[in-house]
């Protein structure tokens, strides 16, 4: 019975650190050790925005509107993107833009016939790209047309070597969403501030982020590498640099893709980190100066989901009255998330309901990840 209790307090312990007590140490370090950035204004340095792609014909065209539209110097910004084996209109779309007079000086496009996944397309996207900064995102995604610049601030510090924008889940009309994956990406936010605050963060938003080329030319991302968004800047981490967080630079997603998608997403995403101890063991050595920060904000979640099946067993078998108010707290958290998955409307309580699915699915997908890992089985790149 003791060893029950040994396993309900260290599950409670590692739940409560992973999505309380590290948010809580970043905010009282932010706040005895603070690192401001020293933002100030940049002469407009050469940017080159980099994106890789495939099968995006419903959404490309927008996208590169968007990118050539944005508020900074035409002459100063260039769109490099490579087409991953696109099977639709991807590739010809992109040809019109090449073949367009107004544009085709500012577009560079490589198109691959055969898929080699995103990573091989960014290595191939950087040697193309020639602007000083280099511009990071996805085909989906609307960029704010100022936000390029506020990232751009940020480079005035010579310390910074990396920043990341904000994603925004909603409409830029009404609003961004607290529902959902919306309330997921609000505290994930507010993580990324503190950890920008006091230091680095540890990865960046894959929709909008901005590097400096000349700290991504010594280490192509590894073949097959899933979690670009974190490699990438790790490795800029790694050279002495700080990757910060700018909250003002924004772009918008859908906060609806389907729940469906949405899942393989975040298998996708979390498979990444195991992945990533893989292909980057340094990033758990002493090269790597935020390794605290990394185990804490990524590897603490993996292991989430086998703490709350040791919770909730260890509350099973433990008679005493906190053990047992604990299981029906857990139990009727669990009914909660379940009656939200089928919806089912249970008044005010409906308002709970919604984080608590989320948070079900999200750790749900995490051993899913894990049931990959020891598989070996690959995850593929979800567009």
């Amino acid at each position: 019975m003791m060893k029950m209790k040994y396993v309900f307090w260290l599950a409670a312990a590692l739940v409560g650190y992973s999505y309380l007590g590290y948010p809580a140490w970043l905010w009282l370090r932010s706040r005895w050790s603070p690192r401001p950035v020293r933002r100030g204004f940049v002469d407009s340095p050469a940017v080159s925005a980099v994106m890789v792609v495939r099968n995006e014909e419903a959404v490309i065209a927008r996208k590169l509107e968007n990118l050539l539209t944005l508020d900074y110097p035409q002459a100063k910004l260039d769109v490099v993107v490579v087409s991953d084996g696109s099977s639709d209109r991807t590739a010809a779309i992109l040809a019109d833009y090449a073949r367009d007079s107004e544009v085709r000086t500012r577009v560079r496009i490589l198109t691959k016939p055969v898929s080699q996944g995103k990573a091989a397309g960014l290595n191939d996207a950087i040697k193309l790209a020639t602007g000083e900064v280099l511009l990071f995102t996805d085909a989906r995604q609307q960029i704010e047309s100022g936000a390029l610049r506020f990232l751009i601030e940020n480079f005035a510090d010579p310390d910074v070597g990396a920043v990341s924008g904000e994603l925004m889940l909603g409409d830029p009309t009404s609003g961004e969403t607290g529902k959902g994956m919306g309330l997921y990406w609000r505290v994930e936010k507010i993580i990324r501030e503190l950890e920008s605050a006091s230091g680095s963060v540890v990865g960046a938003t894959g929709a909008i982020y901005c590097a400096r080329r000349r700290l991504l030319d010594a280490s192509p991302l590894p073949e097959g590498a899933i979690l670009d968004d974190v490699l990438l800047p790790m490795q800029i981490v790694r050279q002495g640099s700080r990757v910060i967080f700018d909250s003002r630079a924004r772009a918008w997603d859908s906060p609806d893709l389907g729940e469906g998608r949405e899942f393989s997403r975040k298998v996708r995403t979390l498979s990444g980190n195991y992945q990533l101890l893989q292909l980057a063991p340094w990033l758990l050595s002493s090269q790597n100066t935020i390794r605290f920060e990394f185990v804490s904000h990524k590897l603490s979640r993996l292991a989430v989901p086998f703490a709350l099946l040791a919770l909730l067993i260890a509350s099973i078998f433990l008679p005493q009255p906190l053990y047992r108010a604990a299981l029906g707290a857990q139990l009727a958290f669990y009914a909660l998330s379940l009656a939200a998955l089928t919806g089912v409307k249970i008044g005010p309580l409906s308002r709970l309901a919604d984080p608590a699915c989320t948070f079900v699915i999200l750790n749900s997908a995490a051993i899913v990840a894990f049931i990959n890992f020891v598989t070996g089985r690959k995850a593929v790149w979800v567009r």
